[in-house]
């Protein structure tokens, strides 16, 4: 028999920790939940208090028959499953199975996978948080009940296999109501003139930008009045009124929580959510560094809170002064959001003297990347403020109109020796280089420059930007964003459009339905307000059922009306203006598993059907056809030539990039390549299921 049996989510993770237990203690792997509602029913007992019907997951019976003959052997058995809500439950549903007392000490949990905090937890273990476990129920039960519910409706009116969910949908909503700002945005026209001045004696130029007349701010919307401010300021006397210097500093962003990692890797290493996740599960986990062996390399990767440990932070504190000097530190305490589970610590580095390049040879490319990028972004964010020397000139001409000119020049790097935070779009500063100038002085107009611009719609969402706009409205929680926006892309409501997400036609259909008979559910308002009472469950504070029963009664109401008012509602198809050419009815737009296509009206006499050619209005930049827009097997877009036959010749054009008008053709690699493989791909796939006809046959 053995001491100790500590049972944990991955095997990854129980080989880490086995090397910190010696004795007669074991370490096993429950492979993620061992429990769950069961996909064929809706597994909710409505009549008796929401009570869940769980099962056991098919296929884990002989993991679940090994679990307990080792607990069977051990003296004591800990639960060390994830520090969330999701590993609580899981443990919870081990408990259950095991046969463990709830009242037992046999909760273990850790926050970094390092001998002092594995010993450490081990030694203080503590009963399951019922509340914590009533929270993710409540959650799973109201996404159940959210989805069993209404996709059904979206069976009959669009096509079989869709769903909704409470909150899929509403990030389906965010993105295209973003479309449709976009698709109605009327651009506005404006100008801006810009005068290039200079000193008299040394002559270095700068420019200052139009401010106004008589110290009043003037918008210019058209080139008449452009034109007519040009003339008088052409012969103008230009006079420096008033100089401002200053300092400005600049301050380092907090370590990073789940939200604020997904949204820097997926902006400066283009890594995709589901990606980052997988990556930093691995680090958080365990990686095999030579004589020292797997060693947990970050804190826990899901998490909203920005707080760090006191030994983290004097870590810190000893590594920046001796790489950059005590002027480089800076003890910094970040507040995390009102909203924030603190539960545990920000993601960082569990071992500060294992630097990115120390131990780049241990791991892989994507490991090392976004490892480098929470190494760094940890460390910087112990270090002191940028510091900048600041300008700021007005000039006027001939005491009438207003320029203004402002520049910076940094004279102390501080924190971003090592790390600066980009941003979802990009940001133009001011940073003119202004020549040594002084109020009263008279400069010399060298020219002046006016440019026409539009106004532009609002920026598409990226997985970046959708995680940080979903942060903000209080949809989810840090273990949601992933699989929210991964579910979100394989049910093909949404698309990929270099980095950008669009929504499709089978997207804006089904958000369109929803919201016109859920409105209630597929909300932003309503969505945040249930992560708020999850919040309060894991507090304690109310009790799951009476959340989910409040939910319930006008849920149901809802749900049995719209099927009544739908029921003898016929969706019906766009119609096309593509003639069958079997039949001569004009083609409609159906949805299918790939997205849109076109199909005969008159099914199921006439079974004809096409897929859609889109096409874009620039000719083609080597023979002047048609160019055609198509898809590899991966999504991404690329743009070939009508007259391109592949192998048997015609023109080459093919190309990534959308071709500009009197834009030269530059032959690109793996284009065709990539096309080819696809289009063998969609052949042999067809070629297989006609050979399992013929076989059935």
């Amino acid at each position: 028999m053995i001491d100790r049996l500590i049972i944990v989510e991955s095997p990854a993770k129980a080989n880490t920790i086995k090397k910190f237990l010696g004795g007669k203690t074991k370490v096993v792997a429950s492979m993620g939940h061992i429990r769950d509602l069961p996909k064929s029913k809706l597994g909710i007992d409505i009549e008796h208090n929401f009570e869940p019907q769980y099962i056991n997951i098919r296929g884990k019976a002989p993991l679940i028959n090994s679990l307990k003959k080792e607990a069977k052997n051990a003296k004591n058995v800990y639960l060390a499953t994830d520090p969330d809500r999701e590993g609580e439950a899981i443990s919870w549903h081990l408990a259950y199975i095991l046969g463990i007392d709830l009242d037992s000490d046999c909760r273990v949990t850790f926050n970094e996978i390092t001998e002092n905090a594995v010993k450490k937890a081990v030694q203080e273990p503590r009963k399951i948080n019922m509340a914590v476990t009533d929270a993710q129920q409540a959650r799973r039960v109201l996404d159940r009940i959210v989805g069993y519910k209404i996709s059904p409706v979206l069976w009959k009116k669009v096509k079989k296999g869709l769903s909704a969910g409470r909150v899929q949908s509403v990030a389906v909503k965010l993105i295209v109501d973003r479309e449709n700002e976009i698709e109605n945005f009327i651009p506005e026209e404006y100008w801006n003139i810009d005068a290039i001045l200079s000193k008299k004696s040394d002559k270095k130029s700068f420019a200052a930008k139009f401010y106004g007349k008589n110290n009043k701010k003037i918008e210019l919307h058209s080139k008449e009045e452009v034109d007519e401010i040009l003339k008088e300021l052409e012969k103008a006397t230009y006079v420096v009124k008033e100089i401002k210097k200053g300092e400005k500093k600049r301050t380092p962003a907090p370590p990073f929580t789940t939200s604020t990692m997904q949204q820097e890797a997926s902006r400066k290493l283009g890594f995709a959510l589901k990606k980052i996740m997988s990556v930093a599960q691995v680090l958080y986990e365990g990686v095999k560094i030579p004589e020292k062996g797997t060693v947990g390399l970050i804190t826990y990767m899901r998490t909203d809170s920005t707080r760090i440990s006191e030994v983290a932070r004097n870590a810190a504190k000893e590594y920046i002064e001796k790489e950059y000097g005590k002027a480089y530190y800076e003890n910094r305490y970040y507040k995390s959001k009102d909203a924030a589970q603190d539960a545990h610590e920000a993601i960082r580095p569990t071992y500060v003297d294992l630097t990115p390049d120390k131990i780049k040879d241990s791991l892989t490319t994507d490991q090392y990347k976004l490892y480098k990028l929470i190494y760094n972004r940890f460390i910087a964010s112990q270090m002191s403020q940028a510091v900048y020397d600041t300008i700021q000139v007005k000039i006027d001409a001939d005491d009438t109109y207003n320029f203004r000119a402002s520049g910076q020049n940094l004279k102390f790097k501080g924190f971003m020796t090592l790390y600066v935070e980009g941003t979802d779009y990009e940001e133009k500063e001011e940073n003119t280089k202004i020549p040594d100038i002084e109020e009263g002085e008279i400069l010399n107009k060298e020219k002046l420059e006016s440019k026409q611009s539009f106004t532009e719609p609002p920026a598409r969402y990226t997985e970046a930007s959708l995680v940080k706009a979903l942060e903000e409205k209080g949809i989810g929680r840090p273990s949601t964003y992933s699989p929210t926006i991964t579910t979100i892309l394989l049910r093909r409501y949404v698309e990929k459009e270099q980095k950008q997400l669009v929504p499709t036609e089978l997207g804006k259909v089904v958000n369109k339905l929803l919201i016109e008979n859920f409105e209630d559910v597929i909300n932003v308002e309503f969505t945040a307000k249930m992560e708020t009472e999850f919040d309060e469950i894991a507090a304690g504070k109310i009790k799951w059922q009476d959340v989910i029963r409040e939910f319930y009664g006008p849920f149901e109401v809802t749900v049995e009306k719209v099927e009544k008012e739908l029921e003898h509602v016929k969706l019906e198809d766009e119609v096309s203006d593509v003639q069958c050419e079997k039949c001569g009815r004009m083609m409609v737009y159906k949805y299918g598993k790939y997205g849109k296509f076109l199909a005969c009206p008159g099914y199921p006499e006439c079974k004809n059907a096409k897929p859609i050619i889109e096409t874009i209005d620039v000719p083609c930049p080597v023979c002047g056809g048609v160019v055609q827009v198509k898809k590899t097997k991966r999504k991404r877009k690329y743009y070939i030539c009508e007259n391109n036959k592949g192998e048997n010749g015609g023109c080459p054009y093919i190309s990534w990039n959308k071709p500009k008008v009197g834009e030269k053709f530059v032959p690109e690699e793996n284009v065709g390549e990539k096309a080819k493989k696809t289009t063998k791909t969609k052949k042999s796939t067809k070629t297989k299921s006609k050979t399992k006809t013929k076989k059935k046959a």
